[in-house]
């Protein structure tokens, strides 16, 4: 694959801990987490140089940050006076069960500064940047106001930077004021956020339209288990995969993000963005690790995705 550099918006990274059962012992497992530190995992598996724009701070910080480096990911952070956010996960049943959890302290105004003016300058030698969202703790959603996203999504929109978007909620909403290149979103955040009345299909393909028609160029939205959707050039269309076995079905729709801003950072096309997005998803569910993959495996993966075009009656009603 072509080099390509990304920059990946990830403010808040977690340490994560999992147990597993290996021959009847406990086999443990040490790994940096949240949603940002998976898509760049999968990204840098998909061969694109990546610098991760975060904040670390206290002993998880320090952790954190030779865990992030030692998977060949460019570091750029903001010394935070807190600490980053950790959780251990017992999986030996064959389901994630929380044993305990310690949210990230929230972001200082200066640290929130600090962070975007760092991110925005490692933006401008990029070819494509993707802005995900804190990690899940509601300690952590709170420290990034979604203005922060707002006028990042506007600045590195004004220097010419192709923009994905991997949010929901006030961020979504934010973000699209200001304009970008792909929203990603997951039918049950379309549900949450009051944008679909229900997971009907046309429902959801209403939903696209308008998110496209307030600044959303492309939309791509998941459906679990149902062939994910993809509006582009003011078409609908449905993405096929074949159903592999699912050992883990976490992470699937980061890898989904991670191959969608691989392509684009290439100068890809949109629809050759999803199919490789697709088949990173698609490999990324028969795994336990978060973001992983192999790319030749990827890569004749996407051989296999089908998209198809939908007629407009969805908008049309």
């Amino acid at each position: 694959m072509a080099h390509s550099q990304v920059v990946l918006f990830a403010p808040s990274p977690v340490l994560t801990l999992t147990i597993e059962d290996q021959a009847g012992q406990a086999d443990i497992h040490i790994h940096a987490g949240s949603q940002g530190v998976w898509q760049a995992r999968m990204l840098v598996t998909l061969g694109a140089s990546v610098t991760l724009c975060c904040v670390l701070g206290g002993e998880t910080g320090m952790v954190l940050r030779h865990l992030i480096e030692d998977e060949g990911i460019i570091v750029k952070s903001v010394d935070g006076t807190g600490h980053n956010g950790a959780y251990v996960h017992d999986r030996r049943d064959g389901e994630r069960v929380t044993v305990a959890e310690a949210p990230s302290d929230p972001l200082t105004r200066h640290e929130l500064d600090e962070l975007y003016g760092l991110t925005l300058s490692a933006a401008l030698d990029a070819d494509a940047v993707l802005l995900s969202g804190p990690s899940d703790h509601a300690a952590a959603q709170d420290s990034i106001p979604a203005d922060a996203y707002r006028r990042l999504a506007a600045d590195l929109r004004a220097v010419g930077k192709p923009v994905v978007a991997d949010l929901a909620g006030d961020r979504l909403a934010a973000v699209l004021e200001s304009g970008l290149t792909v929203v990603k979103v997951s039918h049950e955040e379309l549900l949450a956020d009051g944008r679909a009345d229900s997971d009907d299909q046309d429902a959801l393909v209403r939903a696209m339209h308008e998110l496209h028609d307030q600044g959303a160029e492309h939309v791509v939205v998941t459906r679990a288990h149902e062939p994910l959707l993809l509006l582009a050039d003011d078409v609908a269309r449905v993405v096929r995969v074949p159903q592999l076995q699912s050992a883990d079905t976490h992470g699937a729709g980061d890898s989904l993000t991670a191959g969608v801003t691989a392509t684009l950072a290439r100068g890809g096309d949109i629809e050759e963005a999803v199919r490789l997005g697709a088949a990173a998803g698609m490999l990324n569910v028969t795994r336990h690790g978060l973001g992983t993959g192999d790319a030749e495996a990827v890569l004749k993966l996407r051989e296999l995705v089908e998209i198809d075009r939908l007629d407009d009656r969805a908008r049309d009603s």
